[in-house]
């Protein structure tokens, strides 16, 4: 196998399985959670990906979210990598700020120097992980994909980039407009440099603006979430989709914040959501 078993857990009949591989996108060891529902001993499954936010590896969401148990009712394995390439030699922000550099990688294909030669989420997870997953796991090729803050932007690029690849897309707290707030000015500066045109390919509410479609789309919001003005900017998303007339539902839940109790509180209706794509 091309992917090597770091540790395994049994939870609610399935397995929550870490395992690590040699990463020629990110040119370093990764590693990546999956839990494999009690329905995977018998045949294949459909699988949801989950992109981490700021900050995270791939073992928060399977800690603090409480997916498992509605995956194993649902029949769903739950597909969750790092937020960055990891390792020696992987270059980090010289401040070790949190929001770029390792745990930041923003789910881009970094062009400037020394960020290009490691930092490729983008293809890492469209590409390399699915392909890889797909051939060592007893999962099918039908897919959705979802995140949290950081997460969510990716999961919402990469649906809009590739419709034909994710049955839906689902996000919490997304970055609705990075190329219009302080986390997507740094991290697209850094990492892509000046050229506003590439920066527009990661940007959700500029990519539904253009292509005007997109897979099935649920998006959470909590209304006490400190970053909401400032950083996530979820009324520009919002407005698009009303432009645009995609199939969406938005929901905002007052006294809510941005943190995995958020998620934790919502990951059951993410998930039936996701399973009435995936099995149809």
């Amino acid at each position: 196998m091309m992917i090597n078993k770091v540790n395994e857990v049994k939870l609610f009949g399935g397995r929550q399985i870490r395992y690590e591989h040699p990463s020629s996108v990110l040119n370093c060891t990764m590693q990546f959670s999956v839990y494999l529902p009690p329905q995977a001993e018998q045949q294949p499954v459909p699988a949801l990906y989950w992109l981490s936010g700021l900050t995270c590896t791939d073992e928060n969401f399977s800690s603090k979210a409480g997916a498992q148990r509605v995956a194993a009712e649902l029949g769903i394995a739950l597909i969750i990598p790092d937020t960055s390439p990891r390792g020696e030699g992987v270059p980090d922000d010289a401040n070790q700020a949190y929001d770029f550099g390792l745990g930041a990688g923003f789910y881009v294909n970094a062009t400037q120097a020394p960020w290009n030669q490691h930092y490729h989420m983008y293809d890492y997870i469209v590409q390399e992980l699915r392909e890889l997953v797909e051939k060592e796991l007893p999962v099918t090729q039908r897919r959705a994909i979802s995140g949290h803050s950081m997460g969510g932007h990716g999961a919402l690029v990469m649906a809009l980039r590739n419709p034909e690849l994710y049955t839906s897309v689902s996000a919490f707290a997304p970055i609705c407009h990075p190329t219009q707030c302080p986390w997507g000015h740094k991290a697209f500066s850094g990492y892509l440099g000046d050229d506003q045109a590439a920066w527009q390919e990661y940007d959700a509410t500029e990519l539904l603006l253009r292509l005007r479609k997109a897979p099935p789309m649920l998006i959470s919001q909590g209304e006490a979430d400190n970053f909401l003005a400032e950083q996530l900017r979820p009324d520009d998303l919002a407005n698009a989709i009303a432009e645009t007339g995609v199939e969406a539902t938005f929901e905002r839940h007052e006294g809510y914040d941005h943190s995995y109790y958020f998620i934790a509180s919502f990951i059951e209706q993410h998930l039936r959501f996701h399973a009435e794509k995936l099995f149809n």
